[in-house]
């Protein structure tokens, strides 16, 4: 049985800010866990989960190829998501952690996710 702990706060104040920037996005707190979702869909699944080795925090984002096997075969901090499109992003409050690419990646989910519209919004090339 898998023990789930309360997200730390740093962590969800740093994705909180790489979210900041999505039309519509909104958080939304589910059990001990956080969640960023645009429109009913999860692009960020944020939870923290006790293992024998001590507390690890992932973040669950939308892939899509040819990124989705490049990240997850990159390793560390990256592991295959729960389902198909997803991967895991290991966050950490030790300073290893890129935010830079957390943003980006919650960037990705949201345009796989959102209508087009939105994604319009953000002025990406």
């Amino acid at each position: 049985m898998t023990d789930y702990l309360d997200v730390p706060d740093g962590i969800v104040r740093r994705v909180r800010a790489a979210c900041a920037h999505l039309p519509e996005a909104y958080e939304e707190q589910p059990f001990l866990r956080v969640r960023w979702r645009i429109r009913g869909r999860t692009l960020a699944d944020v939870v923290t989960v006790d293992r024998a080795e001590g507390p690890i925090t992932c973040m669950y984002v939308h892939s899509a190829e040819p990124e989705l096997s490049a990240l997850v075969a990159s390793g560390d901090p990256f592991y295959p998501g729960w389902g198909g499109g997803l991967v895991a992003m290991v966050l950490r409050e030790d300073g290893t952690t890129d935010w830079d690419e957390v943003k980006e990646l919650v960037t990705d989910s949201y345009c796989l996710l959102a209508p087009k519209k939105l994604i319009a919004l953000l002025g990406l090339p």
